[in-house]
């Protein structure tokens, strides 16, 4: 397996972690700047609406976009962007702002680098290495992940006591390191962009081209179930959208306080990825994943219900490590069950289903939140998300029932003793 390890992974992991750490550090500065300028749960919901009408207006474009043009190019240009839009932020804080009107307006301009930059970069991995070594790239990937989510929120909270311009300036070079990192990737020969124009003919993508994405996703139950039990899970619940709210009206701190709880999500993501890229999943795939789910609900509704700073620490422990294996499975099964030259398209329209579980799912908390109060948002979207896993056994038998990963070998099968340990 150390044979992977080569000068395009190493770039790959780079441009990850510079990118996610600069993605968590904006959420967490924006949020609290937000915040801060109106006191309004439903502001806090309309970051993510915000962010989230670009990716579905642009899905059938992005995702065309992305099987068409070399993908480092497009995630280069999309950071570059990012960057643009943090260097904006810290001008306007700068000037000492009183509505939040210009803010929303700038998220809307980074949902759309996003919209092309999330399908170009989450195919990646799969165009760098062979299928047999895509699940030994994709734990260390989420792991890169994973320590981001960390180092951000920490980042972004701490600059923001210090200064509220600093976060947002510190967003923008981050963003620019990342872009710097994409031309040493190295593409397998067969996976080059340039190899997977099936029709010279039809050089420009179209309407057709683009919902070939969305018809191969419905034709496949697996698929259709992972990526839908996405979508509807976190859509309810969303509970870290509100965490402005619940740090300071239920537990009492600050933005290093905010940031530190956010930063939880990263550390229990973490402790998860770091086992999975030691034993990765890959007995019982679909049982484990719906499990996950439903795990990710308890642990939100004691997120709500706490007002116990240490309490609500432990909840975002659980709840991100619970959500660690449902993206390691995710993020290995569905390039592995579509076609190399489909998989811009897949995940295009997989960014509108994840784009509506996160930004979608914040826009849902924070209405429901400024009708509810934090605390009750937060406990019903967690007791909705064990509901949708509980339908979701039932209505995916398909989903429910896959063993292991497509296009590896078939495991040897475990013995009794590992099996009665693993649980029903």
């Amino acid at each position: 397996m150390t044979g992977y390890w080569g000068p395009s992974v190493r770039a790959l992991i780079g441009s990850t972690f510079l990118r996610t750490t600069a993605h968590m550090a904006w959420l967490t500065a924006l949020g609290k700047l937000v915040w801060d300028l109106t006191h309004r749960e439903l502001d806090l919901g309309l970051i993510g609406l915000a962010e989230f009408a670009p990716v579905l207006l642009l899905v059938l474009v992005a995702g065309a976009v992305a099987d068409r043009v070399d993908r480092r190019v497009v995630s280069g240009v999309g950071a570059v962007a990012e960057a643009a839009v943090g260097g904006a932020v810290a001008l306007y804080v700068a000037s000492g702002p009183t509505a939040a009107g210009p803010v929303f307006a700038l998220v809307v301009v980074s949902g759309i680098a996003g919209a092309f930059t999330s399908p170009a970069t989450r195919a990646l991995p799969a165009d760098v290495l062979p299928p047999e070594g895509l699940p030994w790239l994709v734990a260390r990937h989420s792991a890169t992940w994973q320590a981001a989510i960390i180092v951000g929120p920490v980042l972004g909270g701490t600059l923001y006591a210090i200064d509220p311009v600093a976060p947002f300036l510190a967003v923008g070079v981050l963003h620019l390191l990342s872009a710097a990192a994409y031309p040493f990737i190295r593409l397998r020969p067969a996976e080059d962009r340039q190899s997977v124009v099936a029709d010279e003919e039809d050089a420009r993508p179209g309407l057709q081209h683009a919902l070939e994405g969305l018809r191969f996703i419905r034709g496949h139950p697996v698929l259709l179930g992972a990526i839908s039990l996405d979508l509807f899970a976190v859509l309810f619940g969303g509970a870290v959208a509100l965490l402005p709210a619940i740090a300071e009206e239920r537990l009492g701190v600050g933005a290093v306080g905010l940031g530190w709880l956010r930063a939880a999500g990263g550390i229990g993501a973490a402790a998860v990825t770091l086992v999975l890229t030691r034993h990765p999943i890959v007995r019982r795939v679909g049982r484990t994943l719906l499990l996950a789910v439903a795990l990710f609900g308890l642990a939100t509704i004691a997120l709500g219900l706490t007002q116990a700073y240490a309490v609500a620490f432990v909840a975002m422990l659980v709840l991100s490590g619970a959500d660690a294996i449902s993206v390691f499975i995710r993020a290995t099964l569905v390039p592995l069950t579509v076609p190399q030259d489909m998989r811009g398209r897949v995940l295009a329209v997989e960014n509108v289903f994840i784009g509506g579980s996160n930004e979608l799912g914040a826009f849902e908390s924070g209405v429901a939140g400024q009708i509810l109060g934090p605390a009750g948002a937060v406990v019903l979207g967690g007791a909705a998300t064990i509901a949708i896993a509980g339908t979701w056994w039932v209505a995916f038998p398909a989903l429910r029932d896959v063993d292991h990963f497509p296009g590896t070998d078939h495991p040897e099968p475990l013995d009794t003793a590992v099996l009665e340990e693993l649980g029903p």
